[in-house]
Protein backbone atom coordinates (compact mmCIF):
# COMPACT_ATOMS: atom_id res chain seq x y z
CA UNK A 1 0.00 0.00 0.00
CA UNK A 2 1.06 3.54 -0.66
CA UNK A 3 1.57 5.83 2.30
CA UNK A 4 -0.18 9.17 2.00
CA UNK A 5 2.02 12.23 1.65
CA UNK A 6 2.73 13.55 5.20
CA UNK A 7 2.50 17.14 4.01
CA UNK A 8 -0.92 16.53 2.44
CA UNK A 9 -2.07 14.96 5.69
CA UNK A 10 -0.76 17.94 7.65
CA UNK A 11 -2.60 20.40 5.41
CA UNK A 12 -5.80 18.39 5.80
CA UNK A 13 -5.50 18.63 9.60
CA UNK A 14 -4.80 22.34 9.31
CA UNK A 15 -7.86 22.80 7.10
CA UNK A 16 -10.09 21.17 9.71
CA UNK A 17 -8.90 23.56 12.41
CA UNK A 18 -8.92 26.73 10.31
CA UNK A 19 -12.05 25.93 8.33
CA UNK A 20 -10.37 26.84 5.06
CA UNK A 21 -9.25 25.14 1.86
CA UNK A 22 -5.55 24.26 1.94
CA UNK A 23 -5.11 21.99 -1.10
CA UNK A 24 -4.05 24.86 -3.40
CA UNK A 25 -1.21 25.60 -0.96
CA UNK A 26 0.50 22.21 -1.35
CA UNK A 27 3.12 23.43 -3.82
CA UNK A 28 4.00 26.46 -1.69
CA UNK A 29 4.12 24.35 1.47
CA UNK A 30 6.37 21.81 -0.24
CA UNK A 31 8.88 24.53 -1.13
CA UNK A 32 8.81 25.89 2.44
CA UNK A 33 9.32 22.50 4.09
CA UNK A 34 11.83 21.10 1.61
CA UNK A 35 14.30 20.48 4.46
CA UNK A 36 11.69 19.80 7.13
CA UNK A 37 10.18 21.84 9.92
CA UNK A 38 7.06 22.30 12.02
CA UNK A 39 3.61 23.62 11.08
CA UNK A 40 1.18 24.63 13.82
CA UNK A 41 -2.30 26.17 13.91
CA UNK A 42 -4.81 26.98 16.64
CA UNK A 43 -8.40 28.20 16.60
CA UNK A 44 -11.29 28.08 19.09
CA UNK A 45 -9.43 25.81 21.49
CA UNK A 46 -8.32 23.35 18.78
CA UNK A 47 -4.61 23.03 18.12
CA UNK A 48 -2.60 21.00 15.61
CA UNK A 49 1.21 20.93 15.59
CA UNK A 50 2.87 18.68 13.01
CA UNK A 51 6.54 17.86 12.52
CA UNK A 52 7.63 17.41 8.91
CA UNK A 53 10.69 15.94 7.22
CA UNK A 54 11.92 14.16 10.32
CA UNK A 55 11.70 17.23 12.57
CA UNK A 56 9.80 16.53 15.83
CA UNK A 57 6.65 18.56 16.49
CA UNK A 58 8.14 19.75 19.78
CA UNK A 59 11.45 20.77 18.25
CA UNK A 60 12.95 24.04 19.47
CA UNK A 61 13.95 26.47 16.70
CA UNK A 62 15.93 29.66 16.57
CA UNK A 63 13.22 32.28 16.11
CA UNK A 64 15.23 35.05 14.43
CA UNK A 65 13.02 38.15 14.01
CA UNK A 66 9.97 36.43 15.48
CA UNK A 67 11.78 37.56 18.64
CA UNK A 68 10.53 41.10 17.97
CA UNK A 69 6.90 40.46 19.04
CA UNK A 70 8.24 39.16 22.37
CA UNK A 71 10.30 42.32 22.84
CA UNK A 72 7.19 44.42 22.19
CA UNK A 73 5.22 42.33 24.68
CA UNK A 74 7.94 42.98 27.27
CA UNK A 75 7.66 46.72 26.62
CA UNK A 76 3.91 46.58 27.15
CA UNK A 77 4.30 44.57 30.35
CA UNK A 78 6.71 47.20 31.68
CA UNK A 79 4.27 49.97 30.72
CA UNK A 80 1.50 48.19 32.63
CA UNK A 81 3.86 47.80 35.58
CA UNK A 82 4.53 51.55 35.63
CA UNK A 83 8.20 51.16 34.69
CA UNK A 84 8.00 52.58 31.17
CA UNK A 85 5.93 54.92 28.98
CA UNK A 86 5.45 54.15 25.31
CA UNK A 87 6.08 57.71 24.09
CA UNK A 88 8.52 58.98 26.73
CA UNK A 89 12.18 59.43 25.71
CA UNK A 90 14.19 56.37 26.70
CA UNK A 91 16.95 58.73 27.83
CA UNK A 92 14.80 59.43 30.91
CA UNK A 93 15.66 55.95 32.14
CA UNK A 94 19.16 57.31 32.78
CA UNK A 95 22.31 55.30 33.18
CA UNK A 96 23.72 53.97 29.93
CA UNK A 97 20.68 55.37 28.09
CA UNK A 98 20.95 58.97 29.24
CA UNK A 99 22.66 60.18 26.04
CA UNK A 100 20.14 58.70 23.61
CA UNK A 101 18.39 61.33 21.45
CA UNK A 102 15.10 62.54 22.98
CA UNK A 103 13.21 61.39 19.88
CA UNK A 104 13.88 57.72 20.62
CA UNK A 105 11.03 56.12 22.53
CA UNK A 106 9.64 52.62 22.93
CA UNK A 107 6.81 53.17 20.44
CA UNK A 108 8.86 54.36 17.50
CA UNK A 109 11.55 51.72 18.07
CA UNK A 110 8.95 48.94 18.29
CA UNK A 111 7.25 50.11 15.07
CA UNK A 112 10.43 50.83 13.05
CA UNK A 113 9.70 54.55 12.81
CA UNK A 114 12.70 55.91 14.74
CA UNK A 115 14.79 56.73 11.67
CA UNK A 116 17.49 54.19 12.50
CA UNK A 117 19.29 52.11 9.85
CA UNK A 118 18.71 48.37 9.58
CA UNK A 119 22.03 47.53 11.25
CA UNK A 120 25.02 49.23 12.86
CA UNK A 121 27.39 50.29 10.08
CA UNK A 122 30.14 47.78 10.88
CA UNK A 123 27.78 44.85 10.25
CA UNK A 124 28.42 45.43 6.52
CA UNK A 125 31.88 43.98 7.17
CA UNK A 126 31.14 41.44 9.91
CA UNK A 127 28.43 39.84 7.74
CA UNK A 128 31.25 38.73 5.45
CA UNK A 129 33.86 37.88 8.06
CA UNK A 130 31.52 36.29 10.64
CA UNK A 131 28.69 34.84 8.57
CA UNK A 132 26.84 33.13 11.44
CA UNK A 133 27.57 35.76 14.08
CA UNK A 134 27.58 39.21 12.43
CA UNK A 135 26.54 41.04 15.61
CA UNK A 136 28.94 39.17 17.90
CA UNK A 137 31.78 41.73 17.77
CA UNK A 138 29.44 44.55 18.81
CA UNK A 139 29.37 45.93 22.36
CA UNK A 140 26.49 47.52 24.24
CA UNK A 141 28.21 50.95 24.28
CA UNK A 142 28.87 50.57 20.55
CA UNK A 143 25.23 49.74 19.82
CA UNK A 144 23.95 52.69 21.86
CA UNK A 145 26.54 54.94 20.24
CA UNK A 146 25.36 53.85 16.80
CA UNK A 147 21.79 54.75 17.76
CA UNK A 148 22.94 58.19 18.91
CA UNK A 149 24.76 58.85 15.65
CA UNK A 150 22.14 57.62 13.21
CA UNK A 151 18.74 58.41 14.74
CA UNK A 152 16.65 60.66 12.52
CA UNK A 153 13.19 60.74 14.13
CA UNK A 154 10.95 63.50 12.88
CA UNK A 155 7.34 64.70 13.00
CA UNK A 156 6.47 62.53 9.96
CA UNK A 157 8.30 59.36 10.93
CA UNK A 158 8.80 56.93 8.05
CA UNK A 159 8.83 53.17 8.27
CA UNK A 160 12.34 51.75 8.07
CA UNK A 161 12.88 48.20 9.29
CA UNK A 162 15.67 48.19 11.87
CA UNK A 163 17.31 45.40 13.84
CA UNK A 164 19.39 48.12 15.47
CA UNK A 165 16.26 49.90 16.70
CA UNK A 166 14.62 46.87 18.28
CA UNK A 167 17.96 45.78 19.72
CA UNK A 168 18.34 49.18 21.40
CA UNK A 169 14.77 48.92 22.68
CA UNK A 170 15.51 45.54 24.27
CA UNK A 171 18.56 46.95 26.05
CA UNK A 172 16.43 49.83 27.36
CA UNK A 173 13.78 47.38 28.55
CA UNK A 174 16.41 45.50 30.53
CA UNK A 175 17.21 48.71 32.40
CA UNK A 176 13.53 49.54 32.90
CA UNK A 177 13.08 46.09 34.44
CA UNK A 178 15.95 46.67 36.86
CA UNK A 179 18.34 44.34 35.04
CA UNK A 180 21.81 44.84 33.61
CA UNK A 181 21.82 46.63 30.25
CA UNK A 182 22.86 43.61 28.19
CA UNK A 183 21.46 40.73 26.19
CA UNK A 184 21.44 38.61 29.34
CA UNK A 185 19.58 41.36 31.21
CA UNK A 186 16.98 41.44 28.45
CA UNK A 187 16.58 37.68 28.74
CA UNK A 188 16.00 37.89 32.49
CA UNK A 189 13.50 40.73 32.04
CA UNK A 190 11.61 38.72 29.42
CA UNK A 191 11.42 35.73 31.72
CA UNK A 192 10.23 37.85 34.63
CA UNK A 193 7.55 39.82 32.79
CA UNK A 194 6.48 37.74 29.76
CA UNK A 195 7.62 34.16 29.28
CA UNK A 196 7.41 33.31 32.98
CA UNK A 197 3.88 34.68 33.61
CA UNK A 198 2.64 33.13 30.34
CA UNK A 199 4.42 29.81 31.03
CA UNK A 200 6.26 29.88 27.70
CA UNK A 201 9.38 27.86 26.99
CA UNK A 202 11.00 30.70 25.05
CA UNK A 203 14.48 31.86 26.03
CA UNK A 204 17.80 33.23 24.81
CA UNK A 205 19.77 30.08 25.56
CA UNK A 206 19.21 27.22 23.10
CA UNK A 207 18.61 23.76 24.57
CA UNK A 208 20.82 20.82 23.67
CA UNK A 209 18.13 19.43 21.36
CA UNK A 210 17.63 22.60 19.30
CA UNK A 211 16.71 21.81 15.69
CA UNK A 212 19.90 22.30 13.70
CA UNK A 213 19.75 24.91 10.93
CA UNK A 214 20.85 24.29 7.34
CA UNK A 215 22.46 27.28 5.64
CA UNK A 216 23.08 27.86 1.95
CA UNK A 217 26.79 27.46 2.63
CA UNK A 218 26.19 24.02 4.10
CA UNK A 219 26.87 24.97 7.71
CA UNK A 220 24.74 24.06 10.69
CA UNK A 221 25.67 26.94 12.97
CA UNK A 222 23.06 28.89 14.90
CA UNK A 223 22.88 32.60 14.09
CA UNK A 224 24.25 34.89 16.80
CA UNK A 225 22.75 38.29 17.63
CA UNK A 226 25.17 39.52 20.30
CA UNK A 227 23.90 42.63 22.11
CA UNK A 228 21.01 42.87 19.60
CA UNK A 229 19.45 39.69 21.01
CA UNK A 230 16.10 41.42 21.44
CA UNK A 231 15.86 41.75 17.67
CA UNK A 232 16.36 38.07 16.88
CA UNK A 233 18.01 35.94 19.54
CA UNK A 234 15.20 33.84 21.07
CA UNK A 235 14.56 30.10 20.79
CA UNK A 236 11.28 28.27 21.24
CA UNK A 237 8.90 25.50 20.10
CA UNK A 238 5.83 25.87 17.90
CA UNK A 239 3.27 25.11 20.62
CA UNK A 240 4.56 27.93 22.82
CA UNK A 241 4.53 30.35 19.90
CA UNK A 242 0.87 29.52 19.29
CA UNK A 243 0.18 30.07 22.99
CA UNK A 244 1.91 33.45 22.76
CA UNK A 245 -0.22 34.47 19.77
CA UNK A 246 -3.40 33.37 21.53
CA UNK A 247 -2.36 35.38 24.60
CA UNK A 248 -2.69 38.48 22.42
CA UNK A 249 -6.23 37.56 21.46
CA UNK A 250 -7.35 36.96 25.05
CA UNK A 251 -5.51 39.99 26.46
CA UNK A 252 -2.96 38.20 28.64
CA UNK A 253 -0.08 39.52 26.53
CA UNK A 254 -1.45 43.06 26.60
CA UNK A 255 -3.21 45.26 24.07
CA UNK A 256 -0.20 47.01 22.54
CA UNK A 257 -0.77 45.18 19.24
CA UNK A 258 -3.90 47.30 18.80
CA UNK A 259 -1.79 50.50 18.58
CA UNK A 260 -2.00 50.43 14.81
CA UNK A 261 0.10 52.93 12.85
CA UNK A 262 0.21 53.83 9.16
CA UNK A 263 3.57 55.56 8.61
CA UNK A 264 4.74 56.58 5.15
CA UNK A 265 7.20 54.18 3.57
CA UNK A 266 5.27 50.97 4.29
CA UNK A 267 5.81 48.21 1.71
CA UNK A 268 2.73 47.59 -0.48
CA UNK A 269 1.82 44.32 1.24
CA UNK A 270 1.49 46.00 4.64
CA UNK A 271 -1.59 47.96 5.68
CA UNK A 272 -0.04 49.02 8.98
CA UNK A 273 2.36 48.24 11.79
CA UNK A 274 1.94 47.84 15.53
CA UNK A 275 4.55 47.35 18.26
CA UNK A 276 6.27 44.09 17.34
CA UNK A 277 3.98 43.24 14.42
CA UNK A 278 3.32 43.84 10.75
CA UNK A 279 -0.33 44.09 9.66
CA UNK A 280 -1.68 42.86 6.31
CA UNK A 281 -5.25 42.99 5.01
CA UNK A 282 -7.23 46.08 4.09
CA UNK A 283 -10.57 44.99 5.56
CA UNK A 284 -11.11 44.47 9.32
CA UNK A 285 -12.22 40.86 8.82
CA UNK A 286 -9.07 40.14 6.80
CA UNK A 287 -6.45 41.85 8.96
CA UNK A 288 -3.59 39.63 10.08
CA UNK A 289 -0.92 40.53 12.63
CA UNK A 290 2.30 38.70 11.79
CA UNK A 291 6.06 38.66 11.80
CA UNK A 292 8.58 36.52 10.02
CA UNK A 293 12.20 35.73 10.74
CA UNK A 294 15.23 34.74 8.70
CA UNK A 295 18.35 33.30 10.30
CA UNK A 296 21.28 31.92 8.30
CA UNK A 297 19.77 28.44 8.20
CA UNK A 298 16.22 28.78 9.56
CA UNK A 299 13.03 30.59 8.48
CA UNK A 300 10.15 31.35 10.82
CA UNK A 301 6.78 33.10 10.91
CA UNK A 302 4.05 33.67 13.48
CA UNK A 303 0.71 35.38 13.03
CA UNK A 304 -2.89 35.67 14.17
CA UNK A 305 -6.20 36.94 12.82
CA UNK A 306 -8.39 38.64 15.46
CA UNK A 307 -11.56 38.25 13.37
CA UNK A 308 -11.29 34.47 13.12
CA UNK A 309 -9.37 33.81 16.35
CA UNK A 310 -6.85 31.74 14.40
CA UNK A 311 -3.09 31.67 14.83
CA UNK A 312 -0.43 29.99 12.69
CA UNK A 313 3.26 29.26 13.22
CA UNK A 314 5.75 28.11 10.59
CA UNK A 315 9.23 26.90 11.53
CA UNK A 316 11.33 25.71 8.60
CA UNK A 317 14.88 24.41 8.28
CA UNK A 318 16.98 26.05 5.59
CA UNK A 319 17.80 29.64 4.75
CA UNK A 320 16.22 31.75 2.03
CA UNK A 321 16.69 30.10 -1.38
CA UNK A 322 18.97 31.69 -3.94
CA UNK A 323 16.44 30.87 -6.65
CA UNK A 324 12.66 30.84 -6.53
CA UNK A 325 10.30 32.43 -4.00
CA UNK A 326 12.30 33.96 -1.14
CA UNK A 327 9.15 35.02 0.72
CA UNK A 328 7.61 31.54 0.80
CA UNK A 329 7.30 31.33 4.59
CA UNK A 330 5.32 34.56 5.17
CA UNK A 331 3.35 33.93 1.97
CA UNK A 332 2.22 30.55 3.31
CA UNK A 333 1.40 32.05 6.71
CA UNK A 334 -0.75 34.82 5.21
CA UNK A 335 -2.49 32.39 2.88
CA UNK A 336 -3.42 30.15 5.82
CA UNK A 337 -4.68 33.10 7.87
CA UNK A 338 -6.54 34.72 4.98
CA UNK A 339 -4.50 37.93 4.87
CA UNK A 340 -4.66 39.59 1.47
CA UNK A 341 -1.51 40.28 -0.47
CA UNK A 342 1.80 38.46 -0.43
CA UNK A 343 4.91 39.88 1.19
CA UNK A 344 8.02 40.91 -0.57
CA UNK A 345 11.29 41.22 1.29
CA UNK A 346 10.96 43.43 4.37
Amino acid sequence: MFRKDPLKLALEEVAEVLGTETRPLLGLARSVYRRGGVLGVQRVGRRVVVGLGGVPAGGVFELASVTKPFTAALADALVRAGRLEWEAPLSRLGGALRRLPPGLNALNLATHTAGLPAHPARVVFTSMTRFSDPYGPLSVPGVLGSARRWARPGPQARFGYSNLGVGVLALALAQAAGEEVSAAGYGRALEGFVSGPLALGVALRPPANVVSPVSLLGGGNLTGFGPLAGAGGLFGPAADLLAFAQAHLDGRAGEHWQRRRHPPGLPPHLSGVAPGWFISGRQPDQAVWWHDGLARGTRTALGFCPASGASVVILARGGAPLLGLRSGVPSLLLALLGGSGGPGSV
